[in-house]
């Protein structure tokens, strides 16, 4: 399998989901993986929540015209794979969806080789917003060679 997608999965697809869509971006533009934010409850499009934006921006990570956007299985290629933030998240997506499975949706954490889940910032403080930003970059850091590993074993 040659993976050609990554999708970031959070519950409204506009906090960590989108961290990690833009620090994917930022630090593998060229990696010929396209990645991709996505929530598993979106009644209707929404802006990045206020403190994510203020953190992204303050980070320098792009934040202009970011939609949220539920997923559904167009999203989900046969080169895809999908990454929850928590192992809850995980069932839903593979339980919500025909084209996800245990062989292409893993906890972000977990896959990296990460022993915590990526907490939810929902009603900290920036400071709070801040530091789930920084352990996402220390594991989306690892994504690329742990894409590698697991396709060679």
């Amino acid at each position: 399998m040659k993976v050609d997608r990554v999708i970031f999965v959070d519950k409204k697809g506009n906090t960590r989901s989108a961290m990690a869509w833009a620090l994917f971006r930022r630090m593998f533009p060229d990696s010929g993986i396209e990645p991709l934010a996505r929530g598993l409850v979106v009644s209707f499009d929404e802006p990045l929540n206020q403190k994510t934006e203020a953190v992204m921006a303050g980070n320098g990570l792009e934040t202009e015209g970011f939609r949220s956007v539920e997923l559904s299985d167009q999203d989900i290629t046969d080169n895809t794979l999908i990454f929850t933030m928590n192992a809850r998240q995980r069932q839903d997506v593979i339980s919500g969806s025909e084209r996800a499975d245990e062989n292409n949706t893993f906890v972000l954490s977990e896959f990296a080789g990460e022993e915590l889940e990526i907490m939810d910032p929902y009603g900290g403080n920036l400071q709070v917003y801040g530091i789930c930003l920084e352990a996402l970059a220390r594991t989306i850091e690892k994504l690329p060679d742990k894409i590698k590993e697991c396709l060679n074993e």
